[in-house]
């Protein structure tokens, strides 16, 4: 038998680690994620601040008006692989927009609603997961990727993860 769509799983994605953070500062969601993270085994105990220290020197917001003005900011926070233990995207729904810095002009801010928490062990592949993070940005209809970011159920977000990305 073969299988359909609806059948293969997205690895990048674990359906118990999609978070929704109250938290309203960057700082505040790292280390919360990162404190789940580290009982699950996925990111070492050093994770949170390398993530802390390399968002300062290298801001991983992310204004996407430029793919269509209707969408919100995004935030792609990362650190190197040493610190990881798997690789995959943590999805994190920001209940209030979190300041970050912007990833190309990094003295603006801009407010981020929704982040995609890159976890990769193997350093070769990082340029390829934001790749597939902007591809996926950049190829679902716009009013579906707004829907997307206004869910507030963890299952929600995993399904449409498996289904779009």
């Amino acid at each position: 038998m073969l299988a359909t769509n609806s059948d293969i799983v997205n690895p990048l994605f674990l359906p118990d680690s999609i978070f929704l953070s109250e938290q309203t500062s960057k700082e505040a969601v790292f280390k919360d994620v990162s404190e789940q993270l580290v009982k699950k085994g996925l990111v070492k105990e050093t994770f949170l601040e390398n993530l802390i220290k390399r968002e300062e020197s290298f801001p991983t917001g992310m204004d996407l008006f430029v793919v269509n003005p209707s969408l919100p900011n995004i935030g792609i926070p990362h650190t190197e692989g040493e610190f990881v233990n798997t690789r995959c995207i943590i999805p994190v729904k920001l209940m209030t927009p979190v300041t970050f810095n912007n990833m190309i002009h990094p003295s603006a801010t801009l407010e981020v609603s929704f982040l995609f928490m890159i976890l990769n062990n193997d350093p070769g592949a990082q340029t390829n997961i934001l790749s597939d993070i902007m591809g996926f940005i950049s190829t679902v209809d716009p009013k579906q990727l707004n829907e997307f970011f206004n869910y507030t159920d963890t299952e929600k977000i995993y399904q449409f993860l498996q289904e779009k990305f």
